[in-house]
């Protein structure tokens, strides 16, 4: 399984709730710079936080790459879920290629849970970072960290 991680691009400050901070231009255009990062990939799911931010970072990269199928969302991938729930989750999935738009901290432990086997492991995720990892299975501690890029760093 080939596993992409994105967190949303940068949002608002203020808003009624956190659930319900939308995305800045700003996190708009980070978003799509990183879209370009999944153009040509097979992706068989995308699947988003709730959050309003994570639901707009989601429909650019839909958009942008052309994924013609419906965006899931998952209560649980908001930012202080565990990645435990994340990793039952693709425990039980059958697709070669997911895409999962969440939020720190929980982007970094699930990156820290599949690679290291612990979730302490430091991953920096700024908004819009992206990783990708592969694995035979899912399991703690068995993925391989093929990517981690940031807006900076894929722009420049």
């Amino acid at each position: 399984m080939k596993l992409w991680i994105l967190r949303h691009g940068q949002a608002h400050a203020m808003a009624a709730s956190d659930s319900d901070r939308a995305l800045t231009d700003d996190g708009r255009a980070e978003v799509t710079v990183m879209a370009r990062q999944l153009a040509g990939q097979q992706l068989d799911v995308i699947l988003s936080s709730p959050y309003t931010r994570a639901r707009q970072t989601a429909a650019i990269v839909r958009e942008q790459i052309g994924f013609p199928r419906a965006i899931s969302t998952a209560a649980w991938l908001t930012p202080d879920d565990n990645p435990a729930q994340v990793m039952d989750y693709l425990a039980e999935r059958t697709e070669a290629s997911l895409l999962i738009v969440s939020h720190q901290p929980l982007a970094s432990q699930l990156i820290s849970l599949l690679v290291e086997g612990h979730r302490r492991g430091h991953y920096p995720m700024p908004t819009a970072g992206l990783a990708c990892i592969e694995m035979d299975f899912v399991a703690t501690g068995l993925g391989i960290l093929h990517s981690l890029t940031s807006p900076v760093s894929a722009a420049g």
